[in-house]
């Protein structure tokens, strides 16, 4: 089990805010920890913007900045609602068990949204790319 789920919602999503978090804990896992809590909290469409605000403060914090990835934030934040609308789970320890792709086959789902990388694409990080061959829901 990740060390981010020695943390309760509130203080793991605090201590991200605040940018107190232990980035050796800020696994791609607590990413998406991180999405899901912000859409149970406050939706989707508030949600990407919170996460992609307090993910650039976190980046600049730990001298990362260089690492973020506007497209990949917001679409990360699209597929774990997408999966969000088909859960039975309560819990993100249990969605993520529900729905472990999102974990173990990251890449590949994203990448078949797009007919490029957007993981190694500058424009990505800087500006949303739309998908160009399956839209999210």
């Amino acid at each position: 089990m990740e060390k981010h789920f020695e943390l309760t919602d509130e203080v793991f999503e605090n201590q991200f805010t605040q940018c107190t978090l232990n980035p050796e804990i800020f696994s791609h896992e607590a990413h998406l920890r991180l999405a899901w809590i912000h859409i149970s909290n406050h939706g989707i469409e508030k949600a990407e913007k919170k996460i992609q605000t307090q993910l650039q403060s976190f980046v600049e914090f730990v001298g990362a900045k260089d690492k973020y990835n506007k497209t990949l934030t917001i679409v990360a934040t699209k597929a774990v609602n997408h999966f969000m609308n088909q859960s039975k789970s309560d819990s993100f320890k249990d969605f993520i068990v529900e729905f472990p792709q999102l974990k173990t086959n990251f890449k590949q789902l994203i990448g078949s949204h797009y007919s490029f990388d957007i993981f190694n694409s500058e424009k990505a990080k800087t500006e949303f790319l739309e998908p160009d061959v399956l839209a999210f829901d």
